[in-house]
């Protein structure tokens, strides 16, 4: 478990994070959801200490997080950033070859290379292994760090907007094998979602954010509601009931 407590961050003067408390559950797919500038990203970016926090204190499985060393939070959790700056003469399989670093040091052996070809299968990448990333589209290059995100197979997996640049395909099979990835392999799931539908499809659990601050948290079951989720985002949200999956209706 991630436990979060009285999380503050603020830059220039501007409060970005603002007391924030909460826990993220172990083998599930927590969302991070609220509207632009409700510090989503700087919350996940906090978790994988990419942010440096004013106050508070996050605790892994009870341990402080500070206490952590580069190389034991490199297996505990890998985190997919929204801007990623990677040189772009680099090929895919190159780049997945990084995220086995934690493990082989750089010096491949048979099973990274097994890892690493399962990652390019799972992400439907292996028709792209030899090119450059610059030779890719966007929902390639997502694809490709998504993969490397992969093949460290890390406890957690912290993504910032995975979706953005993946189509309706990809974007479902991104899920589907998070899904997976908790179901099978006991991982851990924390990702940005702007998408409700993929939210209420996917997530467990959803930690709620605006103005720096959790509104509300818990099962997805439970905390969406039409009239919590309006709330949220400031804007009239209709969930509907098709054969027990629920959808958000709010572009009308």
């Amino acid at each position: 478990m991630i436990e979060i407590s009285n999380l503050s961050y603020s830059i220039a003067g501007q409060q970005i994070l603002d007391g924030i408390n909460t826990h993220l559950q172990r083998n599930q797919i927590t969302a991070l959801i609220g509207p632009n500038g409700a510090g989503k990203s700087t919350l996940l970016g906090a978790i994988g200490r990419q942010v440096d926090i004013n106050t508070g204190q996050i605790k892994i499985d009870g341990e402080d997080l500070q206490n952590i060393t580069p190389q034991d939070q490199a297996r505990l959790m890998a985190i997919v950033a929204q801007h990623l700056h990677v040189g772009s003469r680099i090929r895919v399989v190159d780049l997945l070859g990084f995220g086995r670093w934690p493990h082989a040091k750089g010096r491949l052996g048979p099973q990274d290379h097994f890892i690493i070809q399962s990652a390019l299968a799972q992400f439907d990448l292996t028709d792209l292994e030899n090119r450059f990333l610059d030779e890719l589209s966007g929902g390639q290059r997502q694809r490709a760090f998504l993969a490397m995100a992969h093949a460290q197979d890390a406890d957690w997996l912290l993504l910032d907007e995975p979706l953005n640049n993946l189509d309706l395909k990809h974007g479902r099979s991104l899920m589907a094998h998070l899904r997976q990835m908790v179901s099978e392999k006991s991982k851990s799931v924390v990702v940005v979602l702007h998408d409700l539908n993929f939210t209420l499809a996917w997530a467990d659990q959803i930690v709620a954010m605006r103005d720096g601050q959790v509104v509300f948290a818990g099962p997805t079951t439970t905390v969406a509601t039409s009239e919590a989720l309006s709330d949220l985002y400031q804007t009239p949200i209709e969930l509907l009931n098709l054969n027990g999956h629920f959808f958000a209706q709010y572009h009308r």
